[in-house]
């Protein structure tokens, strides 16, 4: 009865001649082509050798003509096994075995040919050997190399019994046998150390190139400048940042030097190599009138390699501060704005209500304080709560030469001022996009500091609109009074930052708001014939149409 066979014993030998599987594909099959062209270089060269200078090998006529025929057999299945390569059929762990298992038959024949172990030929099997053990599992190497050992032995028991070959030379054949065995276990280990060592070098350089790439992102991401500069001055990496702030473009493909950019910049990192104590400086930078924090971090712990410069925007961070008091300051206002209200009308009512039947002059001297202090309390409520309006805008097509006189004539009623006081200079036409409320509110606050310091006098008040050639709109409101100090001006901006005692000090802080949420740009700039001047620059250019 004949058993059938096991398909586990199959799938065995299947899995045996796979290739290693840290190999990928292609790899294993351009190490097959590169073998191959090895076995080429030597079929080619043995059969060269027996056709050329067979009579110097010192071979019988027999032997000669059986060294060349093997040469070339050998020759022409090489070939076939480049073709093989080639097309990829059959699959690379059979081609391999194939290899393998011809060269140990053919270079077996030729030893025999040639005169047995003493010709060395059974060395050329090393090299087969050790390439089968970098490529093919463990138990397939030993495999080969008992095979090989087994064809060596017995081309030496077959010499012995037929020709006049001694058999002491058993004991090199059992060297060589030795020698292939442990060729292929070393192949087989070191290429299995290697495999390991190319895994994690891998893995460690995937681990690196997405931790620069996180880098790269956080580097771009970030709202401060940074530039990585080499011990000679250049830029070799920089962020948009940078560019921002210093006002430069850094092209990726030019080589660019520190002093390009900012010769303040250079000047600051020359002395700080000499001085490491002079990081974290302050300094404003011209090109884009910028104020920023300047700090430098060194690069490589032994020779000194170059510095991370690190640009901190001052403005930012103060942008920040204040973002963070005035949250505080809302979430206040919004839980004691009606707390604070009511009183305040109760208290003006009752003081109404006390005025009507006051006699004598102290107690109406006394009720008046009471109505001012009043009414600045609710003036200062009133001007908080403002800060809540700049996210709401209705930008709208604002004709200045048309608005701004109505508005100076209901000014000058409401402030009991005559219409003299103000100086206007506006062009025939000129139009800015803006939300009309937060237009007036500005105005309004500008107007009326311009009205508190200035002499009163025909014209103190100056109010300008100029249209410049590429159409910005600027209109200016100036006055004829001490001015700002340079001290304070840095400060002028602020919240709750006043000279007056009776400001709320928030009055050019919603100014300035309310100009940004719309897109303009408000600014301090001393009057030509003294006094204090504000001008906003509109973003909306003056020939736009339509609303």
């Amino acid at each position: 009865m004949r058993m059938k066979e096991s398909p586990a014993s199959d799938t065995s030998l299947f899995t045996a001649l796979r290739p290693s599987v840290a190999l990928t594909p292609e790899k294993l099959w351009r190490s097959l082509g590169f073998f191959n062209l090895y076995r080429l270089l030597l079929g080619g060269l043995l059969f060269v050798m027996s056709a050329i200078f067979g009579a110097a090998l010192l071979l019988t006529a027999r032997e000669q003509a059986a060294f060349f025929w093997v040469s070339a057999g050998y020759a022409m299945l090489v070939l076939a096994s480049m073709l093989a390569v080639v097309w990829r059929r059959p699959s690379s762990g059979w081609q391999l075995a194939f290899q393998v298992c011809a060269d140990i038959v053919y270079i077996s024949l030729l030893t025999y040919f040639s005169g047995g172990v003493q010709s060395n030929l059974p060395m050329l099997l090393l090299v087969s050997l050790a390439f089968a053990g970098l490529i093919s599992h463990g138990r397939m190497t030993m495999l080969y190399a008992a095979l090989a050992s087994i064809a060596l032995l017995l081309e030496h028991a077959y010499a012995v019994l037929t020709q006049d070959v001694s058999a002491a030379q058993f004991f090199q054949v059992g060297i060589q046998c030795i020698s292939y065995f442990a060729v292929a276990w070393l192949a087989h280990t070191l290429s299995r150390y290697a495999l390991a060592s190319e895994k994690l070098a891998a893995l460690r350089g995937a681990d690196l190139a997405s931790m620069a790439e996180a880098n790269r992102l956080m580097i771009q991401d970030m709202p401060d400048g940074m530039l990585v500069v080499d011990e000679r001055g250049r830029v070799r990496q920089s962020n948009p940042g940078a560019s921002r702030l210093l006002g430069f473009v850094f092209s990726p493909t030019e080589q660019v030097r520190l002093g390009d950019c900012s010769p303040l910049l250079e000047a600051l990192y020359a002395g700080w190599r000499q001085n490491p104590e002079l990081g974290s400086e302050i300094l404003h930078l011209p090109r884009t009138n910028s104020a920023v924090r300047v700090r430098f971090l060194r690069i490589g712990s032994g020779v000194f390699w170059g510095a991370v410069v690190v640009l901190e925007d001052v403005q930012r961070v103060q942008e920040q501060a204040r973002q963070v008091k005035l949250a505080a300051l809302g979430r206040l206002t919004a839980n004691i704005a009606h707390e604070v209200r009511n009183p305040l009308s109760a208290i003006s009512y009752a003081t109404e209500l006390m005025d009507d039947g006051v006699r004598e002059p102290a107690q109406g001297r006394l009720l008046q304080l009471i109505k001012e202090n009043t009414a600045r309390l609710d003036r200062i409520v009133q001007d908080v709560m403002q800060l809540n309006r700049r996210d709401r805008t209705q930008a709208e097509l604002l004709d200045l030469a048309v608005l701004l006189p109505g508005f100076i004539e209901a000014l000058c009623l409401t402030e009991q001022v005559e219409f003299v006081v103000f100086a206007l200079q506006l062009p025939q036409a000129c139009r800015v996009r803006f939300d009309r409320g937060h237009f007036e509110q500005i105005l309004w606050n500008l107007c009326r500091n311009a009205l508190r310091y200035s002499r009163g006098d025909t014209g103190s008040v100056r109010v300008r609109v100029a249209s410049a050639d590429d159409g910005i709109v600027a209109l200016e409101v100036g006055d004829d009074g001490p001015g700002v100090e340079s001290a304070a001006v840095q400060n002028l901006f602020e919240p709750f930052h006043t000279t007056d005692s009776r400001g709320t000090g928030l009055g050019l802080y919603i100014a300035r708001e309310l100009c940004e949420a719309n897109g303009a740009r408000i600014e301090y700039r001393h009057g030509k014939g003294g006094g204090a001047c504000f001008r906003i620059t509109f973003a909306a250019p003056a020939n736009e149409q339509g609303d």
